[in-house]
Formats: structure tokens, sequence, C-alpha cells
């Protein structure tokens, strides 16, 4: 009878076989198989490159982007709309720094430069096109953009969808800037459309969830309008 040391060793050689009969089938296997694999390989690394390559390229068009937009933000400040728009013949305005660099981030910040410059032409349709375009994810451009689309479909009379725009640009960023203030212009929005309930909601979050905001300060007054309305 085998002792526990021998059946220990046994055991041991046993496990060392199947080791190697599994390399063994996975070394025939990649032999087997080594076109596959350096196909695969290849793929891998010719993709690598091009995603190198195309983020290579799309940073060189921002930095273009960047040389090309200062001008018309330079208009923008000024007030100078149209110009900001258009260009002035020497330099691109946003539509125009927008249609040849949209894929990068400064093109995708033409559109709202382009958005709020029609806003404040009283040109809302082509203001909401643009700032639809912008799909930003800054904490603050980005809800300042649903915001902005929002007070260009109050001065349209679309005040439902005034009112659902504000909510959108409420909840994009929590932050104690546009979250408070896009909260209290759907609370305001929601009371010309007669839901109460809805702009009590909207207080009320005000309330709760920003405290030590400017629009806090007043909006128990707010809160208790509402409550009353709905007795």
């Amino acid at each position: 009878m085998a002792t526990k040391k021998e059946q220990e060793i046994k055991k041991g050689e046993e496990r060392l076989e199947n080791v190697e009969s599994a390399l063994s089938k996975t070394e025939l296997w990649i032999e087997e198989h080594q076109k596959l694999i350096y196909g695969i390989i290849a793929a891998v690394i010719i993709i690598a490159g091009v995603i190198w390559g195309l983020k290579a390229l799309n940073d060189r068009k921002d930095r273009n982007a960047s040389k090309e937009i200062f001008t018309a933000q330079k208009y923008f400040e000024k007030e100078s709309y149209e110009a900001a728009l258009n260009g002035d013949g020497n330099y691109l305005g946003f539509t125009e720094v927008y249609d040849q660099y949209k894929s990068t981030k400064t093109g995708k910040l033409a559109a709202y430069y382009a958005g709020i410059s029609y806003m404040k032409l009283g040109k809302y349709q082509e203001a909401i096109d643009y700032l639809n375009k912008f799909n930003g994810k800054d904490d603050i451009l980005a809800p300042m953009a649903l915001g902005a689309i929002g007070d260009c479909y109050m001065e349209l009379d679309n005040t439902n969808e005034a009112a659902a725009y504000y909510e959108k640009a409420a909840n994009k960023s929590k932050n104690d800037f546009t979250g408070p203030m896009f909260l209290t212009k759907a609370g305001m929005t929601y009371e010309i459309l007669g839901d109460y309930a809805k702009a009590l909601n909207c207080y009320k979050t005000i309330k709760a969830d920003y405290p030590l905001s400017n629009e806090a300060f007043e909006i128990s007054k707010n809160i208790a309008n509402m409550e009353e309305k709905l007795k």
C-alpha cells in the first residue's frame, strides 16, 4: 500500500501531466491558427493607429478653430451680433466656424455662441436650431444652452416647451447657480400654465436642494402662494 507521501507525489505528477497536456494543446492550437492570430494583432495595431491619427487630426483642427473663433467672440462681446454670426469678410463668424469645425470642441462652442447671437437678434427659431447643435457637457454652459432654448420658446409663446426646457436645464447640472435659477423659471412658467402643483414642486426643490442660493431666500413666499392656490 502506497504511503501518504507517495500518494502526494503521484498526484503532483498527475497534475504536472495535465498541465503539460494543456500546454501542448494550447501550443498546437496556436500553431494551427497562427495566421488568424497575426491577423487579429495586425488589425488591433491598425485600429489603434487610426484612432491615434484621428485624435491628432481633431486636436489640430480644434487649434485652428480656436484661432478662427477669436474675432467672432470679440464681435460678440461688443454686441455686434450680425458680424459675430456671419464674419466681417476677413474673419469667420460663428456659423462658418461651426460648419467647418463641428467635430471639435471649439466648433460646438461656436454653435452655442451662434444660438445666443440669434436669440439677441430676435431670431428665436434659428437660435433654437443652433443651441440644439451645441450638445456640450460643461456644468455651466450645457444647462445655460437648454435654458436659453426655454427662453426662446417663451418668446415664441410656446409655454409648454419653455417649461420643459427650464426643467431640463435645472436637471442637467445641479450646481448652485443654474439649478435654482432654472427651477425658478420653470416654476413661474408652470404658474402661467396654471399647473400649480408642478410650480410648487419646483419651489420646494429649490428650498430643499439649494437652501443657500439667492433664489431660496424668498422661495417660502412662492411655496405659500402655490399651496394657497391648491386648496
